[in-house]
């Protein structure tokens, strides 16, 4: 996806999840994340957005807070919002941006990832207020697949290692499908790190998880029931994956 369609799809996401969190109200309890109401989310969020204002601004990582953050949650979630749309509108995605991701040091690899930030939380809030889940684009939902299975997966499986434990010392080879709308990815878990790919289709492996983009998006990020996709081949194979993703994304 470009940049000008990631912002698009941020402003409505951003939208969605501000009136999700005033409907719930501040004391409701966020289902996908026990430990947190509805406050500790759009707090979450705002101070989300002012480290990545501040990772652009400095391009570094940001050793403290640059100013009091305001205490009404909401009033946090609108100001750094506001501010993070002007940094973004200020500069070009390849501007260089402190990041996590070291193959990627720019102000567009922050647009994607605040977008697919956005989406998962404004998921939450709608949760948290009791009504109906609005549908992820399906160009946005692929998208998000795809970065949680190359960045949260592949890439973390080999720089956040502890976050991973026992699963990458000796695990299966045999390659896993990933499947949805025409899109396929391949995994295989190697010792030390999990090798994600690009695939022609989704039966190249020897289990495979297919979905709808939407759906899918927010199985992968603990958000979706077990009906949210279709699993099928070999149950080890599948069960590790299980494991791999809930590692990636804890």
């Amino acid at each position: 996806m470009d940049s000008s369609r990631l912002i698009e799809c941020l402003t409505d996401n951003f939208s969605l999840l501000r009136s999700a969190a005033v409907a719930a109200g501040p004391e409701a309890q966020v289902p996908s994340c026990p430990d947190w109401t509805v406050a500790d989310l759009t707090r979450h969020v705002a101070q989300v957005y002012l480290h990545k204002i501040e990772c652009i601004r400095l391009g570094a990582f940001p050793d403290d807070w640059p100013e009091e953050i305001p205490a009404d949650p909401l009033t946090a979630l609108d100001r750094y919002y506001g501010r993070l749309i002007e940094t973004f509108t200020a500069h070009t995605p390849a501007d260089p941006a402190a990041t996590w991701y070291e193959p990627d040091q720019t102000v567009g690899f922050w647009i994607r990832r605040m977008t697919q930030e956005t989406v998962i939380h404004r998921v939450d809030a709608e949760l948290a207020a009791g009504g109906a889940v609005s549908p992820i684009p399906a160009d946005l939902a692929l998208d998000g697949v795809d970065e949680m299975l190359k960045l949260f997966v592949g890439y973390g499986s080999s720089h956040w290692k502890d976050d991973f434990g026992t699963l990458l010392d000796s695990p299966d080879p045999r390659p896993v499908s990933v499947s949805s709308s025409h899109h396929a990815w391949t995994l295989r878990a190697n010792p030390g790190e999990v090798e994600v790919q690009d695939a022609q289709t989704g039966f190249d492996g020897d289990a495979l998880v297919s979905g709808e983009p939407g759906p899918l998006l927010l199985w992968l990020w603990n958000r979706g029931g077990a009906d949210a996709v279709r699993l099928s081949g070999d149950q080890a194979l599948l069960d590790q994956f299980q494991a791999l993703r809930t590692a990636a994304t804890q």
